[in-house]
């Protein structure tokens, strides 16, 4: 565990791909995230033109590319795995379907338990959040202590996410393998820029 964790980097929810992708060049071309996240809330025939750009401009920079709990469109598209939004239930079956270097991540909210049951059942990563108060997850926060206590028991990396601050950035960096960053800068004019200011 070092104190600097990597950049894991989220579409918006819903987006559009011919909006998107100049934001999205942008914002890779200053920043070097070790992973893209496509997230859902579009039309599967949105999801898979998301799915093309995103791993277009990805995989031109050496950054893997995961989709919310599609697998068969990461497959599809050729993607890098999936991102699994209901904790370890999926873990097994994604596996099984997507093979072993396939990327499959689970977020499991504030829940310790599941979180080292997605690790147990062959998850790549974990992540936990909201790290603060937000109205787009439910359930509780995932407290500090959870991710000290994770990066001192679990060797499988851990996710940071959900209404990131500079504050909580500061906090989480040391006990993070990732911080994932999304809604903290689309909602802005200029997402490259609120990213600088966020990831210094």
């Amino acid at each position: 565990m070092t104190d600097a964790p990597q950049l894991y980097l989220m579409t918006p929810a819903g987006a559009q791909a011919s909006a998107l992708g100049p934001l999205l060049t942008e914002v890779m071309d200053r920043f070097a995230p070790s992973c893209l996240r496509i997230r859902g809330g579009a039309e599967e025939d949105e999801l898979g033109r998301l799915a093309d750009l995103a791993r277009e401009i990805a995989h031109a920079r050496d950054v893997a590319v995961v989709i919310d709990d599609h697998v068969k469109l990461a497959q599809r598209h050729g993607l890098d795995g999936v991102h699994l939004t209901d904790g370890a239930r999926a873990v097994r079956d994604a596996r099984k379907e997507l093979g072993d270097d396939a990327i499959v991540g689970a977020f499991c909210g504030s829940s310790r338990h599941e979180g080292m049951t997605a690790a147990e059942h062959g998850a790549d990563y974990v992540s936990f959040g909201p790290v603060g108060e937000s109205a787009l997850y439910r359930g509780e926060p995932a407290q500090l202590e959870l991710f000290q206590w994770w990066s001192e028991m679990i060797e499988v990396p851990v996710v940071a996410e959900g209404a990131i601050t500079s504050e909580l950035l500061s906090q989480l960096s040391p006990v993070s393998d990732f911080i994932a960053i999304g809604a903290e800068i689309w909602s802005q004019d200029d997402p490259a820029a609120a990213l600088s200011k966020l990831w210094v």
